[in-house]
């Protein structure tokens, strides 16, 4: 295995709970060379079928892990979440390798601060996020809604009905309530960037970038 992803840039997934999975089936869908690991011989056989590389062993042991080659991969997801032992020593073994760009999923802010603090380059917090996005989605007319860390987003929504039957032009958007409209998606016809002309109807979904207070804003009105 290690041979085979040598200098490939694959991506190495740690944990096939629902995160991992869901993570390393999306990434080979995207044609990325994916290595899938979990210590259950029962998950590996469900996945066996749907991944293409799936491998039973335990990587908080480092053998393990060189047995693979994990250090040739240019990026690795510890996505082991029961047990916080389990994913720190993961991690570490995974820094102390040197290569691997690591993503750790995290279930709780000091989980999180200490895989930050043995060297994770990124620490992703599943549950938290998918909260928060939800909450913007129950909240109004959003469909889709992705925050950034500077309190930036990009969403899609329906149109407030004040500017249906306008151009962006003549509503003014980006003046009067501080987003861009990026593009639309008409009802039949492909997504289109927006131009000063593009027309809002009613039936129209919108691609909308700004700040995410005046995002909210805009989308509650009318």
């Amino acid at each position: 295995m290690g041979d085979r992803q040598r200098g490939s840039g694959g991506v190495l997934v740690i944990g096939l709970g629902r995160f991992g999975a869901s993570l390393a089936l999306t990434l080979e869908e995207l044609g990325t060379d994916v290595l899938a690991m979990d210590t259950s011989a029962e998950l590996v056989q469900d996945y066996s079928g749907h991944l293409t590389h799936v491998v039973q062993a335990d990587a908080t042991n480092m053998d393990a892990l060189q047995q693979v080659g994990a250090g040739d991969f240019s990026a690795a997801v510890v996505g082991v979440g029961t047990s916080i032992e389990a994913s720190v020593l993961i991690t570490a073994n995974l820094v102390d390798l040197g290569r691997p760009v690591i993503w750790a999923k995290a279930i709780s802010q000091s989980h999180g601060k200490i895989l930050e603090r043995i060297g994770a380059h990124h620490v992703v917090f599943p549950e938290k996020d998918a909260g928060q996005r939800v909450a913007h989605l129950v909240n109004g007319r959003l469909i889709d809604f992705i925050e950034f860390d500077d309190g930036f987003a990009i969403v899609k929504m329906r149109p407030p009905q004040e500017i249906v039957g306008l151009s962006l032009t003549e509503s003014d958007i980006r003046a009067k309530y501080g987003v861009t409209v990026v593009g639309v998606k008409s009802p039949g016809r492909d997504f289109t960037y927006a131009t000063p002309e593009t027309r809002v109807s009613q039936h129209d979904l919108l691609i909308v970038a700004g700040h995410t207070d005046l995002i909210e804003r805009f989308a509650n009105r009318p």
